[in-house]
């Protein structure tokens, strides 16, 4: 399938894009979708369109509503300082869409043509592209499952869309530490389950737990591990990070951790750096103890909403470790720096992690 293949639908505005003034994340979507539609008994991912942004009609039996079977990723485009459009690494999105296809047992993608696909989407809507700082385009995939049948079983009919979502900084009043509560009455997922796919119900399984952590004042929640209830593993929406005193390190991606793509660019660049990185197993304990021998530096979290989120205070059961309320860890906020500098093209691409719209 070539990019020549996909068919435009698209709607003429009778008036000009106006942005609200305060863009609140997932609120506000553009004139367009792509989406395109599989059938095993077709061939396979057929009728690839660029169309308006509309509700779908799908059947009360529609197989992911019972079972289960949806993924989605999340990605953002940006408008540069100089006015040029670009997309942060999406072919590394669509590669673990496709991991996430593969566990999920449904089908794969050509990652090629979804990458250009999405230029051509961004392309019609690039109106919708804030320009404020820290402003950026939300770009979010899914996949579910079509198929009106009831029983357990892969489906045989799929729908994959991309929607596009103007947002705001994640921090409006700026770069701010966030408070972290560590949750060992719930976990997220089990190593050998789908705890590395970016599938639907591994949120749902979050939610009890991020509101009871809400209740009491915390942003988000870090989970530990299933088994043993002692590694620590993610931050909700994030990768960990734990600067230690002569070490940085990210939990070592077991099965039941998400591979983010900015833990992988952080990863990147602090090898660049020179920083002694490792990727392993940390234990709460490890954390705690490194809290209160004084060898524990800083913690921050990695993901495409927020880019780098520093953490001021976590707390695990009766513990809580204090930061600052106040300002972010000095090696968060380089590395935001860092990134969000090469995604607004105030410094030189030298990873080549940008995707240009033609």
């Amino acid at each position: 399938m070539t990019k020549q293949e996909i068919n435009f639908q698209l709607v003429e505005r009778d008036s000009k894009v106006v942005l609200p003034e305060n863009l609140v994340f997932g609120r506000n979507f553009t004139d367009h979708v792509f989406e395109m539609d599989y059938n095993a008994e077709e061939g396979g991912w057929i009728n690839p369109t660029i169309k308006k942004f509309e509700d779908f009609k799908i059947s009360p039996a529609a197989m992911a509503l019972h079972y289960g079977q949806a993924i989605f990723e999340g990605l953002k485009a940006y408008k540069q300082d100089d006015g040029k459009i670009v997309i942060f690494r999406p072919e590394q999105n669509f590669g673990r869409l496709n991991r996430s296809s593969k566990r999920l047992c449904m089908p794969e993608t050509d990652t090629d043509f979804l990458v250009e696909a999405l230029k051509e989407l961004v392309k019609v809507d690039q109106d919708w592209i804030p320009t404020k700082p820290g402003h950026s385009l939300y770009v979010r995939p899914v996949v579910f499952a079509t198929d009106p049948f009831l029983g357990v079983r892969p489906g045989n009919t799929y729908k994959l869309f991309i929607m596009l979502s103007p947002v705001g900084p994640y921090y409006p009043e700026g770069f701010k530490p966030v408070p972290i509560l560590v949750t060992d009455k719930y976990v997220r997922a089990v190593r050998k389950g789908i705890g590395d796919c970016k599938a639907a119900g591994n949120y749902a399984a979050s939610l009890m737990a991020q509101r009871e952590a809400k209740e009491e004042g915390y942003s988000q929640v870090l989970w530990l591990d299933a088994i043993e209830q002692k590694y620590i593993e993610e931050v909700g929406t994030m990768n960990i990070f734990i600067q230690f005193k002569d070490e940085v390190v990210t939990p070592n991606l077991t099965g039941s951790i998400l591979p983010g793509i900015t833990r992988l660019s952080v990863l990147e660049i602090l090898r660049d750096w020179g920083y002694n990185v490792s990727e392993r197993n940390v234990s709460i304990d490890e954390v705690v103890k490194s809290y209160e021998d004084g060898t524990l530096l800083e913690l921050f979290g990695a993901g495409t909403a927020a880019v780098i989120s520093s953490i001021g205070k976590l707390k695990y059961k009766d513990l809580v470790m204090k930061f600052s309320d106040t300002e972010a860890g000095e090696l968060g906020k380089k590395l935001y720096k860092e990134i969000t500098d090469i995604q607004y093209g105030r410094i030189e691409d030298r990873y080549n992690w940008l995707t240009y719209l033609d």
